[in-house]
């Protein structure tokens, strides 16, 4: 591919969240805080992050740590639910608990996320145009990170689901040109001290 470079795609979970949503707890914020003085010696273009508070204040705090990188808010890096599968497309021993889950999401959801699972897939995913390389981060949700990272193994569409991801753990994929997309970090916390990390996990997943 001629007149294309290298998107490095850096993605991150929200901090931790207050239980009423409206914004991080402490504990988040100081998640937020350190992941962007991870982020400062990265050549960031932009931040993108997603509409809900806690994204929204988890971007502003890591941004505070950068160098006037922009923040840039965007539906598609939003909390939904990607890919509702058929029972057909799950392996039989799962089927069951996948659907049990999936019925909870409301109707609506279930209708507008498949939508925006693909626009962030043109949105965020392939290489870029231009010769230089581009780097970006993406502050959003469980799910689509998810997503993202099935998408960029091949994975059928259902795999997002138990794709899990900690609180501001970090995650980087490379879209090279002519080349498959590499996972090339995932769910990494070495930039939070043992007590922050891996909110967000059931306790038996701590390690």
């Amino acid at each position: 591919m001629t007149g294309a470079g290298t998107r490095y795609l850096y993605l991150a979970r929200h901090g931790e969240a207050s239980a009423d949503g409206a914004g991080l707890t402490e504990s988040g914020r100081r998640q937020a805080l350190l992941l962007g003085e991870r982020l400062r010696g990265v050549p960031l273009s932009v931040v993108h992050h997603g509409p809900l508070p806690r994204a929204r204040e988890t971007a502003r705090l890591i941004g505070s740590r950068l160098d006037a990188v922009p923040l840039r808010e965007s539906e598609p890096a939003g909390d939904y639910v990607p890919h509702v599968p058929a029972r057909d497309e799950l392996p039989p021993d799962a089927a069951d608990a996948v659907l049990r889950f999936l019925a909870q999401v409301p109707e609506e959801e279930r209708a507008r996320g498949p939508e925006l699972a693909r626009e962030a897939l043109a949105m965020f995913t392939g290489p870029i145009g231009g010769d230089s390389a581009r780097h970006e981060l993406v502050v959003t949700h469980n799910f689509l990170i998810g997503w993202l990272v099935r998408a960029a193994l091949d994975a059928p569409a259902w795999r997002w689901v138990g794709v899990n991801q900690g609180n501001t753990a970090l995650t980087v994929i490379r879209y090279a040109p002519g080349r498959p997309s590499s996972v090339l970090v995932h769910n990494d916390v070495r930039h939070l001290p043992p007590e922050l990390r891996w909110t967000g996990f059931p306790p038996e997943l701590h390690v």
